[in-house]
């Protein structure tokens, strides 16, 4: 995710000067034959994937992954994988794809193969209809406080790149849009797909995105290098799951609004 981009670029740096022990990825022919794809999926991650109270996965990735099994006619055994996890799994042969937002990035790609992108993330403001702006650097002004999360490299981002606001911290996503929506804070700077959900917990509030994003992250799913076969047909069934709409309405679903910049799907891959 867009969050991570900057850690986890160096974290990719690292995996290059490291050892890593590779394994020969299993093949598409070998999931079909033993009837199950290994999927990755992030233990801690509303709403991409997390355990309800029944104690079942759910998400965004849960669904997008049985769908793509189901288009393999596979079962699915997930394998909880955090963050720092996803690439040395696939080289390791320890699942076969693998979600969490997994933004395609140079470092990573001298490791695994991507998909097409299944969704993207757009670092940008929100803020409410009463504060003006036309782009991030608008609010760069004294005056404006910026509500964040303690730990977020975009904190770094915003305390180089706009030195004139102030920031209050506070530790949920939740917690951020709550300072906004109660006049404590004028705006989010952060990866605000993941935030609309939390909007609607104030429907009186007049809330905005700002045209402008600063940037657009592509997420994909990983697969290890060279397995190409196994690339190609999740390219066509996420091809057809983009052209049918699902993926849009399951991340609407999941995230309470479409996503901020949706993945056009293309045949010619």
């Amino acid at each position: 995710m867009i969050k991570r981009t900057l850690a986890a670029g160096l974290t990719g740096l690292a995996i290059l000067s490291a050892p890593i022990a590779v394994a020969e990825a299993r093949t598409l022919d070998e999931i079909l034959s033993e009837g199950v794809l290994r999927v990755g999926i992030n233990p801690n991650f509303p709403n991409m994937s997390t355990r309800n109270d029944a104690g079942d996965w759910e998400g965004f990735d849960i669904d997008v992954a049985t769908a793509l099994a189901e288009g393999l006619g596979v079962e699915v055994e997930w394998v909880p994988t955090e963050t720092p996890q996803r690439v040395p799994f696939l080289v390791s042969d320890r699942i076969d794809v693998s979600l969490g937002a997994l933004t395609r990035n140079a470092s990573r790609a001298m490791l695994i193969d991507y998909t097409v992108p299944l969704h993207t993330e757009v670092l940008a403001v929100l803020a409410t209809s009463e504060i003006d702006g036309d782009s991030w650097e608008d609010f760069n002004e004294d005056g404006v406080t910026l509500a964040n999360m303690r730990g977020n490299w975009t904190v770094g981002w915003i305390e180089e790149n706009m030195p004139n606001v102030e920031l209050e911290l506070v530790d949920t996503l939740a917690d951020t849009v709550r300072l906004v929506a109660q006049g404590r804070a004028d705006a989010i700077v952060e990866n605000i797909d993941f935030f609309m959900a939390f909007t609607e917990n104030y429907p009186d509030v007049d809330w905005r995105v700002v045209e402008n994003p600063i940037f657009v992250a592509y997420c994909a799913i990983g697969v290890a290098q060279g397995n190409d076969n196994l690339t190609e047909v999740l390219n066509i069934l996420l091809y057809d799951l983009h052209s049918s709409g699902m993926i849009n309405e399951t991340w609407e679903a999941h995230y309470g609004s479409p996503m901020l910049r949706e993945v056009t799907p293309n045949p010619y891959f």
